[in-house]
């Protein structure tokens, strides 16, 4: 099971980003996907989750802000992020249900 993000990057207050997860070694289409994200110096948080129907979920804190979506033909998962607030200044993870991870994004969000 390899999860590998890609996307992040340093973006000014109010900017938008777009993540993503490509997933290999497992039925994608199965698996409920997630995001997470550590701060420094706090723990790791739940973000968001997509299952492989398309149902969602967020964490009130990005709620209205972030879209997560998948595309199972490509096999990755995507975390648009909108709005972007200097709290959102992370490392982003993906998840597999299974407890699969991969090994983080940096998001930083400053002017």
């Amino acid at each position: 099971v390899q999860l590998v993000e890609s996307g992040g990057g340093l973006v000014q207050p109010g900017g938008s980003l777009r993540l993503s997860c490509a997933a290999s070694g497992f039925t994608f289409r199965n698996y409920v996907m997630s995001w997470h994200r550590q701060a420094p110096g706090k723990g790791r948080e739940w973000v968001s989750s997509i299952f492989g129907d398309g149902r969602t979920n967020y964490a009130d804190s990005v709620k209205g802000r972030f879209i997560i979506s998948r595309d199972n033909a490509k096999n990755t998962v995507y975390l648009y992020m909108n709005s972007l607030k200097p709290e959102d200044t992370a490392i982003y993870y993906c998840k597999s249900s299974g407890d699969y991870w991969g090994q983080g994004t940096q998001v930083t969000v400053s002017s």
